[in-house]
């Protein structure tokens, strides 16, 4: 099938490639110059496992181009995906410009049948809107074609959003219309031949569908952060809570983890957008308010440790932190905990060096200028001259470090961990001061 995927950020480079992977024709249209460019001479903007591979490897074969050219995008594709950005607006719901100035740019170019497709995470009523958009440009040109919307929302985690696409949980099409359904079967076969993930549900249901999903998990995350700081406070130990209700086949294991709290480009961003769309439905979501709430104090545990540790004042002091990125596997530092962390450090008169193995070069765009940050080429480089060492993000590397040699090169023996990375016990025993969440 000839697509089109407007969009290569996260969602639309990941789709575009994976979907050259079985065979189809596709083109990916942005408005960054740059973008293109870069992706034209085999670079790609963002980090996410496998992709640079699959990307070049596509592109090299003849499947996966990629333009600025509206006129060309529209006339490729017999589906094109809606990939934009919906980034949250001052009131915290979905801004639609983006997705609104793609619909009327397929309105001012479509000449027939096209299945517009909304990939892009948007609120409930956005297929509409859609509608319309490219019916009020079809007007403008004195034309009367068919088309479709669907809402088929992506499910993809940062760091195996490769796999998660290749090898989808299932796959959510919103749509009513039998020929964009059957085009849609089509599409996704290739990546369901084990058995059917294909879920049809009417395009409101779809929507919702994506929102609910990123709110039920983002609601595990805070509740066990919650329960974290009251078994410490109890004297209870979050790690032995987690395994007991985790057996339950009810809960699950999945999610359970404690934590400096959550981050990234979908978690605070859906959760805000449907607190907005229920206050506009009239309703309010008591729980995904406390669930936004509890994650932003979450953010302030860490510092409120290293605080009640070494005091107000930080000046003086120089922290060797470990982890950068939201989660590991990428280089998003999109509401990232390290960012809080590393703001009240700063705020107290605190230094600090980081490391993370993809995302400094993020780091240093977001804290251009700052001189006390800097930045280390491995781990065990950055506790250099470092009175304790903070960790962030989970990342594999820091798992089975050296602790004798940890406790030999920082100044003060601690451990300030956000992740529940160590055992205590073990920790104990090299005799390293651990500060862990929810872990006496």
């Amino acid at each position: 099938m000839k697509i089109t995927v407007i969009g290569t950020g996260y969602v639309g480079l990941v789709g575009g490639a994976c979907l050259a992977e079985v065979g189809n024709d596709v083109l990916c249209l942005d408005v960054s110059a740059e973008k293109i460019r870069m992706l034209n001479e085999g670079g790609i903007p963002i980090f996410e496992p496998g992709l640079e591979a699959m990307v070049v490897k596509n592109r090299a074969a003849g499947r996966l181009k990629f333009t600025t050219d509206m006129a060309t995008a529209v006339a490729h594709g017999s589906v094109l995906f809606i990939a934009v950005g919906t980034p949250p607006d001052e009131d915290g719901s979905a801004d639609l410009q983006y997705v609104l100035a793609a619909a009327r740019g397929i309105g001012q170019h479509m000449d027939g049948y096209k299945v517009v497709v909304d990939k892009s995470t948007v609120p409930v009523g956005t297929a509409d809107k859609v509608h319309a958009a490219i019916a009020q440009v079809l007007q403008d040109r004195g034309l009367r074609l068919d088309y479709s919307v669907v809402s088929n929302p992506e499910f993809l985690k940062e760091g195996a959003a490769v796999e998660d696409f290749m090898k989808p949980d299932r796959i959510v099409v919103g749509a009513s219309d039998p020929r964009a359904i059957e085009m849609m079967r089509q599409l996704y076969a290739p990546f369901q031949r084990n058995h059917e993930r294909l879920i049809i549900m009417d395009v409101r249901s779809a929507e919702l569908t994506k929102y609910a999903a990123n709110a039920m998990l983002a609601t595990r995350i805070s509740f066990m952060n919650e329960l974290a700081n009251l078994a410490e406070k109890l004297g209870a130990d979050i790690e032995l809570v987690r395994k007991g209700i985790g057996s339950d086949p009810r809960i699950g294991f999945h999610f359970l983890y404690s934590g400096c709290g959550y981050g990234g480009s979908c978690f605070p961003k859906d959760v805000q957008a449907l607190i907005r769309t229920a206050d506009e439905a009239g309703q309010k979501l008591q729980i995904l308010n406390a669930v936004e709430t509890a994650n932003e104090a979450q953010k302030h545990v860490l510092p409120t440790k290293i605080v009640k540790r070494f005091g107000e004042n930080l000046r003086g002091f120089r922290f060797a932190l470990w982890g950068l990125a939201f989660k590991p596997n990428t280089d998003d530092m999109r509401e990232a905990p390290s960012r809080v962390l590393i703001d009240e450090l700063l705020a107290r008169g605190a230094s600090v060096t980081a490391y993370d193995p993809v995302a400094m070069q993020e780091a240093q765009r977001i804290f251009q200028g700052e001189t006390r940050i800097s930045y280390a080429g491995t781990p065990m480089s950055a506790l250099e001259n470092a009175d304790a060492l903070v960790i962030a993000t989970e990342w594999k590397e820091f798992r089975s470090p050296d602790f004798p040699s940890i406790k030999a090169m920082l100044k003060h023996a601690v451990i300030f961990d956000g992740r529940n990375l160590y055992d205590p016990a073990q920790l104990r025993e090299a005799g390293i001061e651990y500060h862990a969440i929810g872990r006496t």
